[in-house]
């Protein structure tokens, strides 16, 4: 269930659903003698992907979701917890560590090292399974943040979580009722705080990973297409896509979202022989 969901929200997003949209097209105009429906299609596909592409489309959908929470900013109330939600690795031990987590990954990863910082006694839960690789998504994080100066200690692992759900309830067995600061993308933050709710935990947010800017002065940025305004568009699109499952789900009373009874709830402190591993 949980793999048909990530093909079917793949191929869902504007890029590949405009290229379908595009190839129906030429099918079409190859095949048939609708000329004029073919036209349509094409037309229709070239325009979707320039204005998913555009920048004042892009950031005035993208905008509003990622501001709905402010950064995380320090105060004398105690944080026991922190807790980075994964996104995404790749294992080649030719580049660097850091290198071999998403971008997105690094940048919850980084905040979540400096708001330690700011709260030295706090754990800090990273969390993310493998993804098909043999070094989960939380042992990457975890080799990232002791290659920066994170004591091993300092650190627990939730391995075999698949996504934000899973994460959320995995979490609530190692947190229980202590306080805890969620770090994800400014993006993602409403939908995963929706999860840590039903789950039982009441999470200070901290965002990070903001994409979408009003501050863009240039035209030459402003107004052409770019690849980086289409990821805003995706990103708006996956996490309202996202928002959509969860209703759905708490509508049927889905019963596949639950962990999966084999598989370990607790976090694990990582030793100095598996660390690198």
């Amino acid at each position: 269930m949980f793999e048909l969901k990530k093909l079917i929200s793949a191929l869902l997003m504007p890029l590949p659903a405009m290229l379908i949209l595009g190839l129906l097209g030429l099918l079409v105009l190859w095949f048939t003698k609708r000329k004029g429906f073919a036209s349509f299609l094409l037309t229709l596909s070239l325009l979707g992907i320039f204005l998913f592409a555009f920048q004042p489309f892009a950031t005035k959908l993208l905008y509003p979701l990622e501001r709905q929470y402010a950064a995380f900013i320090p105060s004398s109330k105690p944080i026991d917890y922190i807790m980075v939600l994964g996104s995404g690795h790749v294992i080649d031990k030719d580049i660097p560590v850091t290198s071999e987590l998403s971008r997105t990954a690094l940048m919850r990863l980084t905040e979540g090292i400096r708001i330690h910082r700011l709260y030295p006694s706090a754990k800090i839960i990273l969390s993310g399974y493998g993804g098909g690789t043999e070094i989960s998504q939380a042992r990457m994080m975890a080799k990232v943040a002791l290659a920066l100066g994170i004591n091993k200690t300092d650190i627990l692992l939730l391995e075999t979580a698949k996504d934000t759900w899973e994460e959320a309830f995995q979490a609530s067995s190692v947190v229980g009722s202590k306080n805890l600061v969620l770090v994800t993308s400014a993006s993602h933050m409403e939908r995963a705080l929706f999860e840590f709710n039903e789950a039982g935990l009441q999470p200070i947010p901290a965002p990070t990973n903001f994409l979408a800017n009003r501050n863009i002065e240039q035209p030459w940025a402003k107004y052409t297409p770019q690849a980086k305004y289409l990821e805003q568009t995706e990103r708006y699109w996956h996490e309202t896509l996202g928002q959509w499952w969860q209703k759905l789900r708490n509508i049927i009373g889905n019963n596949e979202h639950l962990i999966d009874k084999e598989s370990p709830t607790t976090a694990v402190v990582i030793s100095h022989t598996d660390a690198f591993s």
